[in-house]
């Protein structure tokens, strides 16, 4: 291999670890930030219109931790 063959282009080196974990950490935050907003809403202003809507929106909200969870924390941090 020649040295040209060898060298990173600037868009070919992937991102580092810092960025990487900002990235994580503001998905993470941003999917947290919905479950609190679904919930408050939930049971703030549509219960008041219809429970089975908010028991709905209470639902999807459990189910975001979970996954916000297994997002932030990857099993490959490369």
């Amino acid at each position: 291999m020649t040295r040209r063959e060898q060298a990173w282009r600037v868009t070919d080196v992937p991102p580092g670890l810092s960025e990487r974990q900002r990235r994580r950490r503001r998905r993470y935050f941003a999917m947290m930030g919905t479950c609190l907003l679904l919930i408050v809403l939930a049971w703030n202003v549509v219960r008041l219109f219809s429970t089975g809507a908010a028991v709905v929106m209470t639902v999807v909200a459990a189910l975001i931790p979970p996954v916000a969870a297994f997002l932030a924390n990857p099993s490959d941090d490369r």
